[in-house]
């Protein structure tokens, strides 16, 4: 989150609504990072060779370029609007959106997304470009969708893995930026029966259990307070299934913020099941943090 390396913020569009929505968080996050913000825009038809200038039949100013050159040079204006003074570019990049935005993720600050494209559908549905690029991506990826609430504070799930920490350090310095509180939520469930054709309850302490996994969550959180000292943060251990958990939280969130996966798991797995469920249920922004080591697969 340090603007010293002169990373830039990356937004894919595609002349969809909720790409415009992206445009304007995107330069919302760069003003307050004070970085440069790059507007891209994947062009696949080179890719299925379709006739991309115009032809003699074709109006003034015409072809699939051209048009693809408006599309950009509108968005940069949008972006302009959030802030005159922003360092913006845009640009066409010839080939598919998800490899197109892949390919910006190792010198990218941040990658910044709608959650559905031009063939999107539902208003539940996040779009394949948002998940592909979260799963795969080597920097954080924010999906735009939902509603953010503007006094609310930044939510984190943590879950104790490496992928939660890295998580947690994103989301403390989105929080600092904003000037709002950081809730760490650590949702944890518990067996319902001893074992099988045993359907009696588990005799166990409820609050023994909840300071167990508040353990869990504080070191998570360790060290937090040494990088980000004036940073008020809310811990809250939640006896609850971690989607439900943080999508409940989302309802009162500005941004919530989830840990992605390694590149050493399964492919279907890459961004893990919280993730997916989070991208898909958030009532407000949702970020994507992959940590930068590998751990195995524990299916969180």
């Amino acid at each position: 989150m340090d603007s010293a390396d002169g990373a830039a913020i990356v937004v894919g569009v595609d002349g969809s609504e909720p790409a415009l929505r992206a445009v304007r968080t995107a330069a919302t996050e760069a003003a307050r990072l004070r970085r440069p913000l790059r507007v891209v825009h994947a062009f696949i038809w080179p890719l299925l060779h379709t006739p991309v200038d115009p032809i003699a039949a074709d109006p003034p100013g015409g072809g699939l370029r051209r048009t693809a050159q408006d599309l950009v040079e509108a968005a940069v204006a949008q972006a302009r609007t959030v802030d005159p003074g922003l360092r913006v570019t845009g640009e066409i990049v010839d080939g598919e959106a998800s490899a197109v935005l892949l390919g910006t993720s190792p010198t990218a600050a941040m990658i910044v997304l709608g959650d559905r494209g031009l063939g999107g559908f539902g208003a539940l549905v996040v779009g394949s470009v948002a998940i592909q690029v979260s799963t795969h991506a080597d920097c954080p990826v924010l999906v735009v969708r939902g509603t953010p609430a503007d006094d609310g504070p930044v939510v984190v799930g943590v879950d104790g893995s490496a992928a939660s920490r890295a998580a947690v350090d994103f989301a403390a310095a989105q929080a600092a930026a904003r000037g709002v509180r950081l809730r760490a939520v650590h949702a944890y469930t518990h067996p319902a029966s001893a074992g099988p054709g045993d359907f009696q309850p588990l005799v166990y302490d409820e609050a023994r259990l909840r300071d167990e996994e508040d353990d869990v969550l504080a070191g998570s959180l360790a060290g937090l307070a040494e990088r980000h000292p004036d940073l008020p943060v809310d811990r809250e251990p939640v006896h609850a299934r971690p989607v439900a958990a943080l999508t409940e939280a989302s309802r009162r969130a500005q941004l919530v913020v989830v840990g992605g996966r390694g590149h050493g798991e399964l492919a279907g797995l890459l961004l893990g099941s919280v993730g997916h469920g989070v991208l898909h249920r958030s009532a407000c922004p949702v970020a994507v943090v992959r940590a930068p080591d590998r751990e195995p697969a524990t299916g969180r």
